[in-house]
């Protein structure tokens, strides 16, 4: 029997169950997928370069336990909310206190464990998803990438179990311990938050101090290390709560004495509409501000390591690819090289100690070398007049002109008569410089592959080819970016659900309020425009405060990144927009729920 009430209390109520299910599959999604990392202490190790990883993502299982937990009481509560009338109703009708209690705990538990089930589930298939789809695009081997990780797994189910588990048994005690007029009523009332001014200054002062404290603490990560990871983690998370919970209380009640702009519109509606629940919504705001943070850094972040592997690879050497003596096959992959800015060739002849260039060509045409240095790539240009002095700087360079062997002779210059004299084979040296490195991936692998064959492995030749340095730097870095855009992707999920869910998730009772207004005649345009800017309001104040702790995060990188401020407007102007369809999305179902469509196209008539 009580099986049979808890499905018919879901069925009655698809909807509102079906909002909150897809929340929380999304929430233990991503609590798989961020574990699929963390635990995976093989991967970490191979795919990095900083010793402190593992560590770091402790701190990050905690901070990510912590926002899940909040994530699941605030969805046991919207449970709670949805059924708590109609357990009144039971209790009324002579339902036994110990029957109701095992009802609340059957729903709260299969909900939670079919969540749990499903998402674990949908995580793997997006992990796989995601994961395959950054190794292509980075060429990035992810060593000991795994899709489905047991660790994870047992774990994801684990905290789910207990989490919904221990919401089942606070829900059933704190129904039976409010009274039955407070049950049927609790939809209507209120949960404004009372402050006094005196409070709400003492609030904000301390979040202008934690914040300040968590800003530092991240500056100063090249001296504190772990510790200003910690200090980060638990003043900003703090910050950030007193913050919303000051501001927006203060923010609200100035603009409702402003009478002007109160009475403009439906602005006290609005402003009525984000007081009337507002503890709440300071709670999920400071939540959106970090996951906001957390998935536009690690976005912006993996970007900052993925444009960084071409550019360090740049500046171990000006040539894209340089072939000296091809034979046909490895000449017919070079000349599916595309973009090429410049191609020169260079007559070469070699004795027992060297091998020499013309200089008269070299006059004609100079050699480019790559200068290592901060900030854009910086080339030098050599002469048969400069050569001597630069030799030895760019000996490595110069490798890449001597095939078959791994050094041994010495590069020099030859006047073009006593070139022409020397009595040795001439063998011609193919230099190509693209416009881009990583769109002629493919072709530089198959050339590499053609040089090993023809050369060998070990050979100068392909040991001094830019490819090889970027091979050399990509599995240092890609492990980073990989990372960096996987949990970005898994924190952006979880932001927008986050976010949608508890938007959506008071619709149901804001319905009768919107109702009454489209019954009174207000037009639907009105009512479409107060939903625009609540919920924009909503959207706005945790995506400032995300992108401030960002701005303030990426001093953590400065020796890690070579840029690490540079070329922001890709990775934030991409998780706009996101953001944005996220606002239009949320704006859309809401307007759906709340407004009448019979009612609004009876008043367009």
């Amino acid at each position: 029997m009580l099986r049979k009430l808890a499905l018919g209390g879901i069925r009655s109520r698809f909807r509102d169950y079906a909002v909150l299910f897809s929340g929380l599959v999304i929430g233990s999604a991503v609590f798989y997928m961020f574990l699929s990392l963390a635990t995976n202490k093989a991967f970490l190790t191979a795919n990095t370069m900083v010793g402190m990883t593992s560590f770091i993502f402790g701190f990050g299982e905690l901070l990510l336990v912590i926002i899940t937990t909040v994530y699941i009481v605030y969805a046991n509560s919207f449970l709670m909310s949805m059924r708590q009338r109609d357990y009144a109703m039971f209790m009324m009708l002579g339902a036994k206190s110990r029957k109701i209690a095992q009802l609340i705990f059957i729903e709260t538990v299969t909900v939670g464990i079919l969540a749990a089930v499903v998402g674990i589930v949908f995580g793997m298939g997006l992990t796989g998803v995601a994961g395959h789809a950054l190794m292509a695009q980075l060429h990035a081997p992810a060593t000991h990438f795994a899709v489905a990780w047991p660790p994870a797994i047992f774990w994801t189910f684990a905290f789910f179990l207990v989490m919904f588990v221990v919401g089942a048994l606070i829900n059933a005690h704190k129904l039976l311990k409010t009274p039955l007029l407070a049950l049927l009523h609790a939809a209507t009332t209120p949960n404004r938050l009372k402050a006094k001014p005196w409070t709400l200054a003492v609030q904000a002062a301390a979040a202008l101090v934690l914040l300040a404290i968590g800003y530092w603490a991240m500056s100063q990560f090249a001296k504190l290390v772990l510790m200003g990871v910690a200090i980060a983690l638990v003043t900003i998370v703090l910050g950030s709560y007193f913050l919303f919970n000051s501001l927006l209380v203060w923010l609200i009640g100035l603009l409702k004495k402003r009478k002007r702009f109160a009475a403009k519109g439906l602005h006290t509606f609005t402003l009525s509409q984000l007081s009337f629940r507002i503890r709440d919504y300071t709670r999920i705001l400071a939540v959106v501000s970090i996951l906001f943070a957390l998935a536009l850094g690690a976005i912006t972040v993996g970007l900052g390591f993925e444009r960084d592997i071409p550019d360090l690879a740049a500046k171990q050497n000006a040539y894209d690819a340089v072939v000296v003596a091809p034979n046909q096959a490895t000449l017919a992959q070079a000349r599916r090289l595309t973009g090429v800015v410049a191609q020169v060739n260079y007559h070469l002849k070699s004795d027992a100690k060297h091998f020499y260039f013309n200089a008269a060509e070299l006059d004609r045409d100079p050699l480019m070398f790559a200068r290592f240095s901060h900030g854009p790539t910086k080339y030098t240009k050599v002469t048969a007049a400069n050569f001597a002095k630069n030799a030895g700087e760019y000996a490595s360079q110069l490798d890449q002109f001597q095939p078959k062997q791994i050094g041994g002779r010495q590069p020099a210059v030859l006047s073009a008569a006593a070139f022409a004299k020397l009595d040795r084979p001439v063998q011609i040296a193919h230099t190509w410089r693209l416009k881009d490195f990583t769109a002629n991936y493919d072709q530089l692998a198959a050339l590499n592959k053609a040089m090993i064959k023809q050369y060998g492995k070990q050979s100068s030749a392909v040991y001094g080819q830019k490819f090889t340095y970027y091979a050399m730097v990509n599995g240092a870095f890609s492990g980073m970016a990989f990372m960096g855009f996987f949990l970005g992707i898994a924190f952006l999920a979880m932001l927008a659900s986050t976010l949608m869910f508890k938007i959506l998730s008071g619709a149901s009772y804001d319905q009768s309020r919107y109702l009454m207004l489209q019954k009174i005649g207000v037009r639907p345009a009105l009512l479409r425009r107060s939903v625009r800017q609540e919920i924009g309001a909503l959207f706005l104040f945790p995506g400032l405060l995300g992108i401030t702790h960002v701005l303030f995060g990426l001093k953590m990188f400065v020796g890690l990144l070579q840029e690490p401020y540079g070329h922001l407007a890709l990775p934030f102007g991409l998780f706009l927009i996101l953001y944005g369809v996220y606002y239009v999305l949320t704006v859309w179902l809401y307007e759906r729920i709340v407004i009448r469509q019979d009612l609004a196209a009876d008043s367009q008539q």
